[in-house]
């Protein structure tokens, strides 16, 4: 039998997360690395979704990675097709495809305690590592709902993160299923398309206006003559969104002068009194996320398209019956029904050191230490962990600050020496998840009277992070080794009482030796580079 091929490190996926680990891999001296990719081609998220009008909700200079600005941005909000461009770049400007594994989805992961590594299957082959990074993201798995007689539809039906282009909507009758981010990008491109648009929506979202426009070539030329004026331009985005966290997490009445502007949006298009009562929430601005659109409203005041203030229930033939008993034909069903977030499917793949899935030893909620490590999954991290997600600001502010401590996390299993591995302490992740979770109590999130994708299904918020980005990067700068409990393999077991007793003075002294050496391991292609 073939030996396993094994790698220091396995990093699963291939959107930000995870081409954002594989390049602070090579920054820290780490090549001996995989990214193991279930598509064929790189992107994540910006690569599934595509469908029309896809576009992110966050300024271009502050949704891109910090150590690989763009000065090229073509507008101030990027569509799809430029974000997975750019994320093609940053591939090959790093020279990182000859790590990607690409059509090799992760099968099985499951923590070999006699090795200390992790054993993992994937379509593409076996393979074991070191240390797990998984980057798989929450928006990458499809929700769909399970709607009585939905399989007996005879038309088209797909979810907007798996757009059919090869099916022509031009002149058919059409349902949008959610009134979601991706849902308020779909209505405005295909309502002029399409014969009839029907909108099924439980729940209105707030919608502002989206600022949109080209940035001009005399911009770009400055940013590129100048990078400074880009960081600039990046850093007062982000001073201004940290400015607004205290509303939504400290402060949230504050936030009425908000949903008095999101009103007046409303009012400039939808002129019809009874349509903008179907529209308006009946909870705090930013329960949901804030959505941006300034089509979206025009759209919805279009003689084609109906609105029902109902979920989808049910499908008879081509007939589809809300909850409140209305009807309509339709040719083909869109759902924008969101993603395995709190539930996500790469849990249920995962085998820790106790014979558990990580899906198991979630099924109370989802907790990871620092948003990262999880008890009982030795040497394993998440990229968009529990509670590391946003609802005003950049996710790639997050993303780098796990980076940071991933980082710290090899470097630490560096100094240790040997067959080591670190586990989260239980009391440890328990403790930082009732900080974060008394800090939730006061959030817009928890109290803004909505039901969101940020609750798990026992409506616990193990989503969103209830602070500033700046307080998460001082979280997440170093790795607390008494956060965690240092195993070592069998053979070096008699040499645990030693090393327990040094492991804090090595861990300093590493540090202090990293500092030293730190520009000269990390002087490769990812230094001063303008994707």
């Amino acid at each position: 039998m073939a030996e396993r091929e094994h790698v220091r490190v396995a990093v699963v996926g291939s959107g930000f997360g995870g081409l954002g680990a594989a390049v602070r891999l090579r920054r820290e001296g780490v090549t001996d690395f995989v990214v193991l990719e279930r598509a064929d081609s790189v992107g994540g998220t910006w690569r599934d979704n595509s469908y029309p009008g896809c576009a992110c909700d966050v300024p271009s200079h502050l949704y891109s990675f910090s150590f690989a600005p763009n000065p090229d941005w073509p507008r101030t909000f990027s569509g799809q097709q430029h974000i997975r461009a750019y994320l093609e770049h940053v591939t090959d400007v790093f020279r990182l495809r000859p790590h990607i594994r690409f059509n090799s989805e992760v099968q099985r992961m499951t923590w070999n305690a006699e090795r200390l590594c992790w054993d993992i299957e994937t379509s593409g082959g076996k393979l074991s590592a070191d240390l797990v990074v998984s980057a798989t993201g929450p928006l990458s798995d499809p929700k769909m709902p399970d709607i009585p007689g939905l399989d007996s539809f005879p038309g088209k039906v797909f979810h907007s993160a798996r757009w059919d282009h090869d099916f022509d909507l031009r002149g058919k009758r059409v349902a949008m299923v959610g009134t979601g981010a991706s849902a308020i990008q779909i209505v405005p491109s295909i309502q002029p398309q399409v014969e009839r648009l029907t909108l099924f929506q439980r729940t209105p979202p707030w919608v502002m206006p989206r600022v949109d426009r080209a940035i001009s070539g005399v911009e770009r030329s400055l940013h590129r003559a100048l990078p400074l004026t880009a960081q600039l331009r990046r850093g007062l985005l982000w001073g201004i969104r940290e400015l607004q966290v205290q509303a939504f997490t400290k402060r949230p009445n504050e936030l009425g002068l908000i949903e008095q502007l999101a009103k007046r949006n409303m009012a400039r298009s939808i002129k019809d009194p009874a349509l903008r009562a179907k529209l308006t929430p009946d909870y705090r601005i930013g329960c949901k996320r804030i959505l941006l659109s300034s089509e979206y409203y025009p759209a919805l005041a279009q003689p084609n398209v109906d609105l029902v203030a109902s979920g989808l229930s049910e499908v008879r033939g081509s007939t589809l019956v809300a909850a409140d008993g209305s009807e309509a034909e339709v040719d083909a069903i869109v759902f924008g029904t969101g993603f395995h977030v709190t539930d996500m499917p790469i849990a249920d793949r995962v085998v820790g050191a106790q014979g558990q899935t990580l899906a198991e030893s979630w099924k109370g909620g989802m907790e990871a230490l620092r948003g990262a490590s999880a008890a009982g999954f030795p040497n394993w991290m998440t990229i968009i962990g529990p509670n590391t997600g946003l609802g005003n600001s950049s996710m790639i502010l997050m993303i780098e600050s796990q980076l940071n401590y991933m980082a710290d996390f090899v470097k630490q299993l560096d100094v240790l020496g040997g067959r080591a591995a670190l586990d989260a302490r239980p009391s440890a992740v328990h403790a930082w998840n009732r900080r974060v979770q008394e800090r939730m109590k006061r959030t817009v999130w928890n109290t803004g009277g909505c039901t969101s994708w940020y609750l798990d299904a026992s409506g616990r918020n193990t989503t969103v992070w209830p602070g500033t980005t700046t307080e998460f990067r001082r979280a997440t700068r170093r790795v607390d080794l008494a956060e965690y409990e240092l195993l070592r393999a069998p053979a070096e077991m008699g040499d645990k009482a030693q090393d327990a007793e040094s492991q804090d003075s090595k861990a300093k002294n590493g540090r202090s030796e990293d500092a030293k050496s730190k520009d000269a391991n990390s002087k490769d292609a990812t230094s001063g580079v303008t994707a």
